[in-house]
């Protein structure tokens, strides 16, 4: 099957249903850099990818290799 070429940006609500795991466990995440992501206005926006990545065990360093 195809990858989708452009990747879904999710809010935090979004998110915390999709990772199913309550608001403040996802902002903690996001503030130890577990998750990477963007602070837009009041809230954060995280590519579905960012997530699928984070529920793989996976770090940014080992991408690379």
């Amino acid at each position: 099957m195809l990858r989708e070429s452009v990747d879904t940006v999710l809010t935090t609500q979004e998110a915390c249903g999709y990772l199913r795991i309550s608001r403040p466990t996802y902002l903690k995440y996001l503030y130890l850099g577990r998750i990477k992501g963007a602070k837009a206005g009041k809230g954060w926006k995280v590519l579905k990818s960012e997530l699928d990545r984070f529920l793989k065990g996976e770090t940014e360093h080992s991408q690379a290799a």
